[in-house]
């Protein structure tokens, strides 16, 4: 029988958990910040096949979320613990994601509040992520949605507008970076909007803007009259 690759056959240093304390959290794949939750495999099979089995067939961290802790355990090494390990994960992420503070909903239409609120998250990421802000009259609440340059099959209208809809928004405001250091939008970043936009009108949610992030600036497509 074949040994099944481990995370001890790695170096040391190329580990998941010795990466994340030297280079950070974002550094990791997400295939290594499964196996991180993970912890261990089961008998014949490493946490780093496991891991790949749970992306394989989920396809991505926003489906795997939510996902049924049965619809997990169907994989092999994936048990009752595990999969509440997991579903803990999101969880907490979610709440995180919702709390209300600094600003209340009324602020965040100022995109200078929206910058400040969102940098952190953003500013460091190699890859563009896709954010949307949902506001009603109380609250506000913060989602990503995609990773990857915008395009209209990744930031599509239905997992846009999913967590507006969910959470009875109003209004919404889309956010995402440029990795590049450039705010000018793209003309994929120029489409897609429009294409969210009016997908809002259909639905009655307004796009109230669309802020593009980088380490030490950012533009409004409202500011710009983009919209």
């Amino acid at each position: 029988m074949e040994k099944s690759f481990t995370i001890h056959d790695l170096p040391k240093e190329e580990r998941p958990r010795e990466r994340l304390v030297k280079f950070g959290e974002q550094s990791l794949s997400a295939q290594e910040l499964l196996q991180i939750i993970l912890g261990r495999g089961i008998a014949g099979e490493s946490v780093v096949v496991t891991a790949q089995k749970l992306l394989s067939q989920f396809g991505s961290f926003q489906k795997l979320a939510g996902a049924s802790i049965e619809e997990m355990s169907l994989i092999k090494g994936i048990g009752l613990a595990k999969a509440t390990q997991i579903k803990a994960v999101f969880e907490i992420g979610r709440r995180l994601s919702t709390q209300t503070e600094p600003y209340k909903s009324k602020e965040l239409t100022d995109p200078k509040k929206v910058y400040q609120l969102i940098k952190s998250k953003l500013k460091d990421y190699h890859k563009e992520h896709f954010y949307i802000i949902v506001l009603n009259s109380r609250n506000w609440s913060v989602a990503e949605v995609s990773v990857g340059s915008l395009n209209a099959s990744i930031v599509h209208p239905r997992e846009v507008f999913a967590e507006a809809i969910k959470n009875k928004a109003a209004s919404v405001i889309f956010v995402h970076n440029h990795p590049s250091g450039n705010p000018e939008p793209s003309e994929g970043d120029l489409i897609v909007t429009k294409r969210l936009v009016d997908a809002g009108k259909i639905l009655e949610i307004e796009v109230v803007d669309h802020i593009i992030i980088t380490k030490n600036s950012f533009l409004s497509f409202k500011e710009h009259k983009l919209l």
